[in-house]
C-alpha cells in the first residue's frame, strides 16, 4: 500500500480552489475534484488487494474545491479501488461504492453529484 502524508500545510494534500492544479499519478500525486452542487467528502480510503487505507483527507473537501492527493512510495501497486465517503445528513459519514482505478495512471479524480470518474 501506498505510504501517504496528510497534512493541509505540507506538500502531502493541500487545499485549494476547483481547477487549480492537475497532477499526474506518474509524478506521484493526483487531483480530487468534488463537482457536486452541495455534497462534502469526508473520506477518500484506497485499497490495493491488502484491506482499506485510512481516511487520506485531514480536512474536508466542499462542493467546488479540490485536494491534491501524494503518495511517496513508488512500490505499492497501481491498480487500486478507491472510494468516497460524503458527509451524511446526521453528520456522519455515508460511503460510495467503491470503484477500481489504476492510480498511476490518473491525473484527476472527478467526484459528481451521480457520478465519479478519473482521466
Amino acid at each position: 500500500m501506498f505510504h501517504r502524508m496528510l497534512a493541509t500545510a505540507s506538500a502531502a494534500l493541500v487545499l485549494c480552489a476547483s481547477a487549480a492544479f492537475a497532477g499526474t499519478g506518474a509524478e506521484g500525486y493526483f487531483q480530487i475534484y468534488n463537482n457536486t452542487d452541495d455534497n462534502t467528502v469526508v473520506g477518500f480510503y484506497t485499497n490495493d488487494g491488502g484491506g482499506w487505507s485510512s481516511n487520506w483527507l485531514s480536512s474536508r473537501i466542499g462542493p467546488d474545491e479540490s485536494a491534491r492527493a501524494e503518495f511517496t512510495d513508488d512500490s505499492g501497486s497501481c491498480a487500486q479501488t478507491f472510494r468516497v465517503g460524503w458527509l451524511g445528513t446526521d453528520g456522519g459519514e455515508v460511503l460510495d461504492e467503491p470503484i477500481d482505478i489504476d492510480i498511476c495512471e490518473a491525473s484527476n479524480v472527478y467526484l459528481d453529484d451521480n457520478e465519479i470518474y478519473y482521466d
